[in-house]
């Protein structure tokens, strides 16, 4: 039988988004493997976290690519970024959480390139005068995060509808950052 690596990662990502101390003897049960053999392929709780952080930022850049954010209005962007980011959600809400790929020297510089272009979005998006300008683009690059990565866990807790995720998102961070009239 030949392992899935991708499948015991999202696994992996699902049990840990649920349980941040989950041991790997249940993340092994969770993806329906043996102990030995998540061992063989992730040496320890460490390795495996980089492996979903690889994977994570592998499939949030991809995202950013398919939603073409320069194409259209700023709002269709978003709308097209939310839509292609929602199969990695899960994976995402791990990682935004994840406190040990925060800390340290050794932060993947797949972060910096993800932000650096979901901060530019979000600025092109002021400088056109369809998002308020009293929130940085830092600022609304975290809520982005934040909304997909709570998107995510409300859904797996059975909180929400899956078919609600890409409304509820861009909805409650269009309200937010979009430029009113009276402004």
């Amino acid at each position: 039988m030949t392992l899935d690596r991708e499948q015991v990662l999202r696994s992996a990502a699902a049990l840990l988004t649920r349980k941040s101390t989950a041991t790997m003897d249940e993340v092994a049960k969770a993806a329906g493997i043996g102990r030995a053999t998540l061992h063989r392929h992730f040496a320890g709780r460490d390795a495996l976290v980089k492996a979903l952080e690889n994977l994570g930022l592998q499939e949030f850049e991809a995202a950013l690519d398919a939603a073409r954010l320069d194409e259209g209005t700023s709002e269709e962007g978003l709308r097209r970024l939310i839509a292609a980011v929602e199969p990695s959600a899960g994976l995402m809400s791990f990682l935004v959480n994840e406190n040990q790929l925060f800390e340290g020297d050794e932060v993947n510089e797949g972060w910096n390139r993800a932000d650096a272009r979901v901060s530019a979005f979000f600025r092109r998006g002021q400088e056109r005068g369809e998002f308020r300008i009293d929130l940085t683009p830092a600022w609304l690059t975290e809520a982005l995060y934040g909304l997909v990565g709570t998107g995510a866990w409300s859904i797996q807790a059975g909180r929400v509808a899956a078919q609600d995720f890409q409304y509820m998102i861009v909805e409650l961070l269009l309200g937010g950052a979009r430029r009113s009239v009276e402004q």
